[in-house]
């Protein structure tokens, strides 16, 4: 199976061609979604309004109102973001689930062809990252319940690739394996990269002479910064390729092999550049200038957003690659329009933490920093509240966030207090 260039037109079409094959999704999206639940609420004061579907523009799409993640979240722990409403449960085959805002992760779903279809953007991926049926893929991630690096595990294998799991190996195991089956692809995140070149330092394995030769990195920004990725590219001896994706919306971003930027899957995804205001009002961003990243899905019908604000910030340029038709982002994400952070692969919103605490002790201070440690971030949340509460705390945010927090012990009344807007968010990771 050879690499698909960028000269293909059936993977990657001129600009005329693809505005009409989005035009094509986009009304098929439309068409599936339109007597569901939560986009009927939300189209048929449009449709009363004199909107008629199919649209003829894509244009037409200014139209539709924004989506917030906020409007997803369901009213009870446990129960999938609103836009997957098919009728039956058993019309989906997977699950996983996404940070919510509420203390609670959000279950999302996917159909058997919405599986496919998150393969099928992965292949623009490994397109990127040069991948073909002779190389070998260490998945380099837990295989827990966020998406991680599920559907690149299944686009490899489709691919043609030999895909070695280490979810639940120590790293240096997942060494003993990239070494003892020559991989020749890691998948993993940033910071895990970085951990794994110290761990194989300290251990006296020479990472940059393996057979390692790309190294596809996600889940956290660092694949399109600079530094963190000659840190990496310099430790394995190896390119970096950059992806950009979420769970709610799917895998929408490739990079490229000298790093500075991403494109968007532009067969796969509409993409907007908002300028957008306290009021919601918003216009469109010109070529070069900052501003937030709106998507619409065109291939995920059991779960379809649209006009979805991912609170990505980026800088987007259209007809900037003439080998590549896609919009490109340079320096890729930029950072967040809200409040999220994102810790070792994980979205963090502070709301969650602030939830999980409250709950458990309404009136005791805390304070939450976040900082970096062995290239790996690390959350420390400071606690005025008693033994047993603390170790409530700590169990509510390892089910709840599936990560580990580092809980400390306050004196009563040694933290900060405030009059005004608290701000109990430290941020050092670049001290």
């Amino acid at each position: 199976m050879s690499v698909p260039s960028f000269d293909d037109p059936n993977r990657y079409p001129t600009s005329v061609r693809l505005k009409q094959l989005q035009l094509q999704k986009l009304n098929r999206t439309l068409a599936a979604l339109v007597d569901r639940p939560f986009y009927r609420r939300r189209l048929a004061p449009l449709t009363s309004a004199g909107l008629k579907l199919p649209l003829s523009d894509l244009s037409q799409l200014d139209q539709l109102p924004l989506l917030r993640k906020e409007e997803l979240v369901p009213e009870q722990p446990g129960q999938p973001a609103k836009i997957f409403d098919l009728p039956s449960m058993h019309d989906y085959v997977r699950i996983h689930q996404t940070s919510g805002s509420r203390g609670w992760p959000m279950p999302v779903f996917d159909t058997a062809d919405d599986w496919d279809w998150w393969i099928d953007c992965w292949q623009y991926v490994l397109d990127a990252a040069g991948v073909t049926e002779r190389d070998v893929a260490m998945m380099a991630f837990s295989f827990g319940p966020f998406i991680g690096f599920w559907t690149a595990n299944d686009a490899l294998i489709r691919r043609g690739a030999l895909v070695v799991p280490g979810g639940g190996l120590s790293s240096e195991a997942r060494l003993k394996m990239i070494l003892q089956h020559r991989c020749t692809v890691v998948c993993c995140t940033p910071t895990y990269a970085l951990h794994l070149a110290g761990v194989a330092e300290g251990d006296g394995v020479d990472l940059a002479a393996s057979d390692v030769r790309t190294v596809i990195v996600a889940g956290e920004p660092g694949g399109s910064l600079p530094a963190v990725r000659q840190r990496i590219e310099s430790a394995f001896g190896a390119t970096v390729v950059d992806h950009a994706g979420a769970s709610e919306v799917g895998a929408w971003g490739f990079g490229d092999a000298n790093g500075a930027g991403m494109h968007v899957i532009e067969t796969e995804f509409i993409a907007e550049r908002l300028v957008i205001n306290d009021d919601d009002s918003w216009r469109k961003a010109d070529d070069g200038e900052t501003a937030e990243l709106v998507l619409t899905n065109l291939g995920r019908l059991g779960g379809p957003v649209l006009r979805y604000r991912t609170g990505d910030l980026v800088r987007g340029i259209q007809n900037h690659d003439q080998a590549c038709p896609f919009l490109w982002l340079d320096g890729g994400v930029l950072g967040r329009a809200d409040d999220m952070l994102i810790v070792r692969g994980v979205n963090i919103f502070p709301s969650s933490i602030d939830t999980i605490v409250r709950e458990i002790e309404p009136a005791g201070e805390y304070r939450v920093t976040v900082t970096r440690r062995e290239s790996m971030d690390q959350l420390k949340v400071e606690i005025e509240t008693s033994t047993e509460r603390m170790d409530q705390i700590r169990t509510a945010c390892r089910d709840r966030l599936a990560m580990r927090v580092d809980l400390v012990a306050a004196v009563p009344g040694s933290l900060p207090r405030f009059e005004a807007k608290a701000k109990r968010w430290v941020d050092r990771r670049t001290d």
